[in-house]
């Protein structure tokens, strides 16, 4: 099991497992953990906003954070992006 409270042991799926859990007290390391993530992952999509692609934990982390950034072109053309290559992805191409 991981441990919310040892940063090393944490990767976006399991930390984000953590954070939806039915628990109240999510510990600071889940939330400064996946917090920076999500900061990083910005960054990056900041810097190729019109060719960064998501790959599935990306997406899963912005999903949870999308609040924050559900309103920028930026974002909608990540997430075009993700489902398209996706789609993509399942149809054999």
């Amino acid at each position: 099991m991981i441990s919310s409270n040892d940063n090393k042991d944490l990767d976006i799926q399991s930390a984000l497992y953590l954070a939806r859990g039915d628990n109240d007290d999510i510990s600071s390391t889940v939330t400064d953990y996946l917090d920076h993530q999500v900061r990083m992952l910005w960054d990056r999509l900041l810097a190729e906003p019109d060719v960064y692609l998501l790959d599935k934990d990306e997406f899963a982390l912005f999903n949870f954070f999308i609040y924050r950034y559900q309103y920028s072109p930026i974002t909608e053309a990540a997430i075009s992006r993700f489902w398209n290559h996706h789609q993509a992805s399942h149809d054999g191409a």
